[in-house]
């Protein structure tokens, strides 16, 4: 009998924790810096209006996951330059705004603080826009200005491939010797301080380490790293360094913890290697047919949904993340930064928005108050924005 009870009383308490953390989570504004399904709208040709199976966000699942608001990637590779890659990026803001007069009563696209509230407030998914590559501006001033009369909200300084005014993570790690600057140019710290005056929040993740260090010499407003881990726990190029996160608190700024396994554990590499090898032949088929290398390797994925599951980290290592960033430099720095539709693997339990609340159920675990969950949640973000934007 006292077995019983006491199994009733866990039952019980569990069950009373979990509806603690979902009134938490519910009444959060819930804020994902970076997601690509505007992106792979232009391939797919899906309507994220209505609940799709495949990607990771549509307007139902978004709802349902608790997501108030979210930052789309405009992106394209280096591969799309002078004369392709700004027209590229038009294309998909035209995408953004064609789901967006679709749905009118469900979302809107909000440029400041205040309009982001507002947009919470009357209950409709707010649609920001952020741009994932210097090159998209093709070195030119104008097309920074267009892109923020758009609705642009912050500028990711370079992808993995350099500008001629900024050096990549990826090639400051791989092709120092042959980068013919490194860091940013005095060009770059011009479009820096451009950026500053339009209120255009600049975004380090994807800069090499010598350009972050000149990004937060020469800003005069916080920036973000809008997709990036911690290094220390995955030594990978794309994630912060101890000294990095802690220039940035320095500055005001906010680092955005990424969910891609790659950044988040640092034995995925080797275990997807494995899995691409055995399947190969069938990702050269898919890649034929998606003209894409990650849209193939995410269909892969699914087809051996078993199997790439055994490769994905654990979600507590992603938790791991958030928390070692929150304890090196402040809760007020750290934030919600997913990648979604943007990579081939999560961590174990991260399908798809619709599992924000487990963040909130294993930060409440780690005796986060809820307003420390605020602040993770989108209370980081909405104060970076007002300090760019003055509104």
């Amino acid at each position: 009998m006292k077995k019983l009870l006491l199994l009733f009383s866990s039952l019980l308490g569990t069950c009373v924790y979990g509806q603690n953390a979902r009134e938490i989570h519910d009444k959060a504004i819930l804020v994902d810096t970076h997601n690509d399904a505007i992106s792979n709208e232009l391939i797919t040709k899906l309507d994220l209006s209505k609940r799709q199976t495949v990607g990771n966000l549509d307007l139902v699942r978004a709802k349902e996951g608790g997501l108030d608001v979210q930052v789309f990637s405009i992106w394209c590779g280096g591969d799309y330059g002078k004369g392709t890659a700004f027209k590229f990026a038009t294309r998909e803001i035209d995408s953004l705004y064609a789901l967006i007069q679709r749905n009118p009563g469900k979302m809107v696209l909000v440029r400041n603080a205040e309009e982001l509230e507002k947009a919470v407030a009357q209950k409709k998914f707010a649609a920001m826009i952020g741009v994932e590559g210097g090159h998209m501006i093709e070195d030119r001033m104008d097309y920074i200005d267009a892109l923020a009369k758009r609705g642009m909200r912050y500028l990711t300084l370079t992808w993995n491939n350099s500008t001629s005014w900024a050096t990549s993570a990826h090639d400051e790690t791989h092709h120092r010797d042959s980068l013919k600057h490194i860091g940013l140019t005095d060009y770059g710290k011009q479009i820096v301080g451009h950026l500053n005056e339009l209120g255009v929040i600049v975004d380090v993740s994807h800069v090499g380490e010598q350009t972050f260090y000149d990004v937060i010499a020469t800003t005069s407003k916080p920036v973000i790293a809008s997709h990036s881990c911690a290094y220390t726990l995955n030594p990978n190029q794309r994630n912060m360094k101890d000294a990095q996160l802690k220039a940035l608190a320095k500055n005001g700024g906010v680092v955005f913890v990424n969910f891609y396994s790659g950044f988040v554990d640092s034995a995925y590499a080797k275990k997807e290697s494995r899995f691409i090898h055995k399947h190969k032949s069938e990702l050269d088929s898919l890649v034929k047919i998606y003209h894409d290398s990650d849209l193939a390797k995410i269909r892969l994925n699914a087809i051996y949904q078993s199997e790439s599951d055994q490769v994905r980290p654990s979600l507590s290592m992603l938790i791991k993340h958030i928390d070692y960033i929150a304890k090196l430099i402040g809760v007020d720095h750290v934030g919600i930064g997913s990648d979604f539709d943007g990579a081939e693997s999560y961590p174990l339990g991260m399908d798809d928005v619709t599992d924000y609340p487990k963040i909130t159920e294993e930060l409440l675990k780690l005796n986060y108050s809820r307003t420390d969950i605020d602040k993770i949640l989108g209370g980081n973000f909405i104060r970076v924005l007002r300090a760019n934007t003055g509104k």
